[in-house]
């Protein structure tokens, strides 16, 4: 996670991962505009507005929902997924910004990876751990 100057516009890059949805997010310098996938963010994550408001918590915390324009590339999974994966992301790339963003980020738990996935299916169940039903005759 390098920050990239191309000309006069610095990027800083933050990588998030949620279940299976993988979110590349670049932050540039603007003025609070959402753009994910080459879409409006309300536009993409329209069906739940709290979705919307977890990509841009870790900018409120740091006050800074003004400062930068959020550009993400995400795919996989599902919407609530991605969210998730936008929101960490955003959190990687702000600490890149300032390393001293790192403290409060982490006090609200928005640097931590939810480990949280689908389980697998197992043999002679119907799904990971439901079982056929049982009859004793």
């Amino acid at each position: 996670m390098q920050a990239t100057e191309t000309s006069d516009r610095v990027m800083y890059w933050g990588t998030g991962r949620r279940k299976s949805a993988v979110a590349r997010v670049r932050l540039v310098p603007g003025n609070g505009q959402i753009l994910i996938n080459q879409k409006a963010g309300d536009l993409y994550l329209q069906f739940n507005t709290g979705f919307l408001s977890a990509v841009k918590a870790p900018l409120e915390t740091l006050g800074l929902e003004n400062e930068y324009d959020i550009l993400v590339n995400a795919h996989g999974g599902g919407v609530a997924g991605q969210a998730d994966a936008i929101r960490l992301g955003v959190a990687r790339a702000l600490c890149q910004l300032d390393p001293d963003n790192r403290k409060p980020l982490k006090t609200e738990g928005y640097l931590t990876r939810d480990p949280r996935a689908k389980e697998r299916k197992k043999y002679g169940l119907h799904k990971a751990r439901k079982a056929p039903q049982y009859s004793k005759r």
